[in-house]
């Protein structure tokens, strides 16, 4: 069973940082695309970052670039999302996907998610 589980999440004030986290199983981390993700109150989901974890090549959207920078630590089967600068318009569920390859913000390539992380900017 392919499990994905977020942390990281919280109520953070505008300018702030946060580190999100994304755990998933030694079969869905090996050579996969792993994705975030974010879904805000009364907008669609819309993928924000992404990186292939056999390469560590990275994608990111043209709204975080700059804010949001996405790793991974391999021998943990974690991939991380640093989210700096937070604004208050950041505030949204931040969901962790896994596909086969990286490239498209299309989530049904995404065939495993997880729950999501709450994240709240206050101003």
């Amino acid at each position: 069973q392919v499990q994905l589980m977020e942390s990281g999440g919280g109520s953070v004030q505008a300018g702030g940082s946060l580190r999100l986290s994304c755990t998933a199983s030694r079969y869905t981390f090996s050579s996969r695309c792993m994705g975030w993700f974010r879904h805000a109150p009364g907008k669609e989901r819309e993928g924000v970052a992404q990186i292939y974890t056999g390469t560590s090549s990275t994608l990111y959207a043209a709204s975080v670039e700059g804010r949001f920078t996405i790793s991974q630590d391999y021998a943990k089967n974690t991939v991380y999302l640093q989210i700096n600068s937070l604004k208050p318009e950041d505030t949204a569920m931040y969901y962790c996907a896994a596909a086969s390859s990286c490239g498209t913000w299309t989530e049904a390539d995404f065939r495993s998610w997880g729950q999501g992380t709450q994240v709240t900017v206050s101003s």
